[in-house]
């Protein structure tokens, strides 16, 4: 195993990275390294965890996890922060896709500064946003999504393009492994919420994206369906459940997805009601009211 780096220490920060890539883009990936790399002040720690996928050369001082098999973006993550774990070294982990890009170079000092100043910021949000600069609505972690540009606190967070405090993974548990894939974040979030953690969206730390389309995936319909459910009946108080869920079901006939995507959908959600989920922990009732003092209530 590669001896990491002694870590960077910046404002009383220490800041890593950790990277799932499943291999199919090595041109992305190693631009994003390279825009690690060139940070004003770079993370001391930078992991790439492969999912079933040979990694190529991996620049000086990056860390690189072969998995035999593709496990699933929440624990290929969990690979990467249990590794960071093995020194004890690290106090805010960025997660980011494999095919972004931090054009800012100063993001990390931006990651830090925040950290330091609000010692109740549990996560920050990035703003993720196209080769144009277009951020679309559906990557802006809040209801009213009109103005991308607009910093505020936030109940949940883009998966893409995040930092997480380590103190809130070692309080309130890990990426849900469960999950796969799709709204892993969220459980993340109402955990680090119902622990009494705050969540800032900050348009300011960017994270560049291709443009995408949320169904480009096979698995998205399915996926988006069964792990809806189980965020409910993971996290959710019992009279809570049946609401978030019925309130789900309308928004997405309301979309009008494909027939096949519908059928998925479907399939999704019968397996999100009768399969094991992993273990119930309610949120509070004040946790709800502060979701829905943000803006968004726990039922959509």
């Amino acid at each position: 195993m590669q001896t990491p780096p002694r870590p960077t220490v910046v404002g009383g920060v220490r800041l890593a990275a950790v990277v799932v890539t499943m291999g199919t883009r090595p041109r992305e990936l190693a631009a994003l390294l390279e825009s690690l790399a060139t940070q004003t002040t770079p993370p001391s720690r930078i992991v790439v965890v492969g999912q079933g996928a040979r990694l190529s050369i991996l620049p000086p001082g990056v860390e690189g996890i072969e998995l035999p098999a593709n496990v699933g973006l929440p624990a290929g993550r969990n690979v990467g922060l249990a590794r960071l774990r093995t020194h004890g070294d690290i106090d805010v982990v960025m997660y980011l896709d494999d095919d972004g890009l931090l054009p800012d170079p100063d993001t990390a000092d931006k990651v830090r500064s925040a950290f330091l100043a609000d010692p109740a910021l549990g996560i920050i949000s990035f703003r993720i946003a196209d080769e144009s600069g277009v951020t679309q609505r559906r990557h802006v972690p809040r209801l009213s999504a009109r103005n991308p540009l607009r910093a505020s606190r936030v109940t949940t967070f883009l998966g893409g393009g995040n930092a997480v405090r380590m103190t809130v993974a070692d309080q309130t548990g890990d990426w849900p492994d469960v999950f796969f894939w799709a709204h892993e974040e969220t459980d993340v979030a109402w955990r680090a919420l119902d622990a009494g953690w705050r969540i800032d969206y900050r348009p300011d730390i960017l994270l560049q994206h291709p443009r995408t389309s949320p169904d480009r995936h096979p698995l998205y319909y399915r996926m988006n369906a069964r792990n809806r459910v189980w965020l409910a009946r993971r996290h959710l108080p019992a009279v809570l459940v049946p609401i978030y869920v019925g309130v789900w079901v309308l928004v997405t006939l309301v979309r009008r997805p494909p027939v096949a995507g519908l059928r998925a959908w479907i399939g999704g959600f019968v397996e999100g009601c009768r399969s094991p989920c992993g273990p119930r922990r309610p949120i509070r009732w004040r946790t709800v009211w502060t979701m829905t003092r943000l803006g968004r209530p726990p039922i959509v």
